[in-house]
Order: C-alpha cells, then sequence, then structure tokens
C-alpha cells in the first residue's frame, strides 16, 4: 500500500483533506466522501486500505472534540458492537472477493444516502416499535456496508434519526460506531498480512492531511450557507456515483 500512496499522493492527498474538511463542517461524513472518490482512480479495497488510517484518525478526534460522549455511547454502545461484527464479515467479503463488482456496491451506497429521506418514510414506524431489533439489524447492516464498500451513514441516518437523538449524541454516535468497526477491519486486514507495519507509517502523513482538513471544517463550522453547502456536497455525490457505476459497466 505505501508504494501506491507515494505514486499518487497528489491526487490521493487533495481528496483526502477534502473528506476531512466535509467531515470537520458536518461531524461525518469523511469515508462517504474519500472513499468513491478515491474509488474512481483504484479499487475499493484500495481505496478503504488508504483510507483506514486517516478514518480512524478523523473520528478519534471528532469523538474527543465533540463533548458529552461517555452518555452517548454509555446508552447507545450495543449499537458498536453489533456495527463491528458486521464489519468484521463485510471486510471478510472484500478480501476473499473480486473487489471489481464493489464499485457498483459503493455507488449504491452513495444513492441510499441521497435516498435516506424517502428510505426513512418506510422504516421509521417499524424502528420505533421495534428498537432493541432495529439496534442489532441496522447496526449489522451498518457494519457490513462499512467492512466493504466503508459506508455506514446511509444506514445509520435512517436508524439514529428515527430515535430523536440529540445532534450532538448522534454525531458521536455515527463516530464511535464507525470507529469501532475501523478497529476491527485494520486488525483483520492486518491478521491476513494486508495491512502492515511500514504500511501503517506510510499512511500517518496521510492522517495528518485528513486532520488538517478537520481542523479548517471546525473552523468554517457555522460560517457558510449550510443549506447551499449540503446541495453542492449532494451534486457531487450523484457524480461520483454516477461514474463509479459507468466504471463497472465498462469494465464488463
Amino acid at each position: 500500500m505505501a508504494g501506491f500512496i507515494d505514486s499518487a499522493a497528489p491526487f490521493v492527498w487533495l481528496i483526502v483533506f477534502f473528506a476531512g474538511l466535509v467531515h470537520g463542517a458536518l461531524g461525518l461524513g469523511f469515508p462517504l466522501v474519500a472513499t468513491p472518490l478515491l474509488a474512481l482512480a483504484m479499487d475499493v479495497r484500495s481505496a478503504v486500505l488508504v483510507t483506514l488510517i486517516p478514518t480512524i484518525s478523523v473520528n478519534v478526534i471528532s469523538i474527543l472534540k465533540g463533548g458529552g460522549w461517555r452518555q452517548s455511547i454509555g446508552r447507545y454502545g450495543i449499537l458498536a458492537l453489533y456495527v463491528s461484527l458486521g464489519s468484521w464479515v463485510g471486510t471478510r467479503i472484500l478480501i476473499t472477493h473480486d473487489p471489481a463488482p464493489f464499485k457498483l456496491v459503493l455507488a449504491a451506497a452513495v444513492l441510499a444516502y441521497l435516498a435516506g429521506s424517502y428510505l426513512r418514510l418506510s422504516a421509521g414506524s417499524w424502528i420505533r416499535a421495534h428498537t432493541p431489533l432495529a439496534l442489532l439489524a441496522f447496526g449489522l447492516l451498518a457494519g457490513l456496508m462499512a467492512g466493504t464498500v466503508n459506508v455506514m451513514v446511509p444506514v445509520l441516518i435512517i436508524l439514529l434519526l428515527e430515535l430523536h437523538l440529540a445532534p450532538t449524541s448522534t454525531v458521536q454516535i455515527f463516530n464511535w460506531c464507525f470507529l469501532a468497526g475501523k478497529m476491527v477491519q485494520t486488525l483483520e486486514f492486518a491478521r491476513v498480512g494486508m495491512l502492515t507495519f511500514p504500511d501503517a507509517l506510510a499512511a500517518a502523513p496521510l492522517a495528518l492531511v485528513a486532520l488538517a482538513g478537520l481542523a479548517t471544517g471546525m473552523a468554517l463550522r457555522g460560517r457558510f450557507d449550510t443549506v447551499a453547502y449540503n446541495r453542492a456536497l449532494r451534486v457531487v455525490l450523484l457524480v461520483v456515483a454516477a461514474g463509479l457505476m459507468l466504471q463497472y459497466l465498462a469494465s464488463l
């Protein structure tokens, strides 16, 4: 992995900085932005590996900066456990299968995020009536998506918004779940030899780039038109999803 980062540093670093900025401004979104953009230039497995250490770094800082994380995590800590289990299964699938079709899965995950408000309409009443089961089902599915294509926001956002949590708690739980899943994924990649200690060292500068973007986004939070910002981000993600689908179809 280290060699690839060295050869593509300018492109990769720009994407990682931008993804960190989005995460800092919104409180979530680093892998949702970085993974599909990187997947336009590489396979999804490589994109997941490249963003692994930066994602963990961004999630750790986001949790510590958010405040009140112990209360949020204490109440919904079981969700992180379910996400971890799903992430392990998803990582095993990513490791053992041809990475090419995952571009289509990643595009579908991005489109699911863009259609989140419509998906909530059909799931909301069931979530509120069966919350413990919903935590299990959505946690496993979110982990599975994170393990395979590095995106769990489309799944968790449906669950957490229907639980009517405070915005701060929602962001904290997002970051905690993704951190738990990424730690499991890191251990599994390391176990099979796909992530070595030199790889982790090579990714350290990339983590600093992500944190620089995160700090910039946090500094800009509240200083711009959030509606316009979200609209622009959604357009970017829609174009990227279309690009991923076209790439997959062209490879058939």
